[in-house]
């Protein structure tokens, strides 16, 4: 016989019954600390989750309000390929220049040339044309509804002497392809 065994027949009813209601009563004690614990944690998180859902209620907006925001976000579309996405930006373009009445010399179209920041290759469209400033300011405030424009990548406006209302305008715009 073992020493553990040994000493087990020694222990009297009461001891056993003294021993079991101990252990239950410390299980009990570790329940109890770990369990308010994680009762603690539960409500923390439950507040968060509040907090959290009242902050994206208080997003959600009405239709209207979203479709005004929309309304000034510039619109974007996928580059496509070359051929296509020249034929596209330069249609939108001239579409700009005439709604803002500016005559303008044949477009120029300049392409190949490798962006650095994507895998999209960068097609440039130079622009000479002489207008009012007021068409330029009329044509600058309609050039972000392009959806294939990506950016300005020079504009030059000269003011002739003799004719003041007229200026002579040259710039050059940027779309990618693919």
């Amino acid at each position: 016989m073992k020493v553990s065994e040994i000493m087990i027949e020694k222990l009297s009813e009461k001891d056993i019954r003294t021993l079991k209601y101990g252990a239950i009563g410390a299980v009990i004690i570790l329940l109890f600390v770990f369990g308010s614990e994680l009762r603690d944690r539960w409500i923390k998180a439950k507040t968060n989750a509040a907090v959290l859902r009242t902050k994206l209620d208080s997003i959600d907006v009405d239709k209207a309000r979203q479709a005004g925001l929309m309304s000034i976000v510039p619109v974007f579309e996928m580059p496509q390929v070359e051929e296509d996405q020249e034929f596209l930006f330069r249609d939108k373009l001239s579409e700009h220049l005439n709604k803002a009445r500016i005559k303008n010399k044949p477009l120029i179209v300049q392409s190949g040339r490798k962006s650095p920041l994507s895998e999209y290759k960068l097609l440039l469209v130079k622009c000479s044309a002489t207008c009012q400033f007021t068409q330029v300011l009329d044509f600058l405030a309609q050039l972000n509804e392009n959806p294939y424009l990506v950016g300005i990548e020079e504009f030059k406006i000269k003011c002739d002497p003799k004719k003041r209302g007229e200026v002579a305008l040259d710039f050059t715009v940027s779309t990618f392809t693919k």
